[in-house]
């Protein structure tokens, strides 16, 4: 697993083949600068999106798509996962639990986890990657991500990619890359303008397809990282709360 800092250099040799990744492509910012993060490092991309009866699942198939098309990606699949809504547990997929307001210091697990849904989404992602000879499985998981969620800590990936190493052909090598796992979302919107990643065609908002709720811990967290880097969110929200102590 790689979480170190980028860099604009690849390496890369341009008269070798090219390398191939797969990128878990949510339609969130977190997974779209992961993806330009990916195009930046060499990869040509085979983008992943998955829809398990999320909330806001159409809002985030769109923006995948429009993403994919900007990155000129040489594939994009869609899964539908339906199982993980059927077994349910999560404000993301149950309409009975209600998704709740913002509590950026709490420290108990959020009732949008959906339970061990990242091992799900890799497992499908190094499939994908496997039958299309690509060397790299790319997902958007930071530290705000892992404070909450289980399956986004660093342990997690690494433990993640020796059973990719165990499970998968002898000739097969594939590396699960979380570039950003030990940044914050400030960190990841600095380096995504910097990628210039068209965030207008991002989604992370957990109730609403539009506008944005402004209120739910993905709302809060990204707009404190857009008023942190001193710059405007581009996605029209019903509420614009400051997220940053005066």
């Amino acid at each position: 697993m790689t979480s170190d800092s980028p860099t604009t250099d690849t390496g890369t040799d341009p008269t070798t083949d090219s390398k191939r990744a797969v990128v878990l492509l949510s339609g969130g910012m977190d997974s779209a600068t992961a993806a330009y993060e990916a195009r930046e490092r060499g990869y040509d991309l085979y983008a992943l999106h998955t829809s398990y009866g999320q909330r806001t699942e159409t809002r985030e198939l769109d923006c995948a798509k429009r993403l994919a098309d900007d990155l000129e990606m040489n594939d994009f699949l869609q899964i539908e996962t339906g199982h993980l809504s059927a077994i349910g547990d999560s404000s993301l997929t149950d309409d009975e639990l209600a998704v709740a307001d913002a509590d950026m210091d709490g420290d108990e697990i959020p009732t949008s986890y959906v339970p061990f849904r990242n091992a799900n989404l890799l497992a499908m992602a190094v499939s994908y990657a496997e039958a299309n000879d690509c060397e790299a499985v790319f997902i958007g998981a930071h530290s705000e991500d892992f404070s909450g969620y289980p399956d986004c800590r660093p342990e997690f990936f690494e433990a993640f990619e020796t059973v990719v190493d165990v499970g998968t052909k002898p000739e097969t090598d594939i590396s699960i890359e979380a570039p950003f796992v030990e940044w914050s979302k400030t960190d990841i919107a600095a380096r995504g303008t910097a990628l210039g990643v068209p965030y207008e065609h991002t989604w992370s908002c957990y109730r609403d397809n539009q506008p944005a709720c402004g209120t739910c811990d993905a709302c809060a967290y990204r707009l404190q990282a857009f008023q942190r880097n001193d710059r405007r969110d581009p996605i029209e929200y019903a509420e614009r709360p400051s997220y940053v102590e005066e």
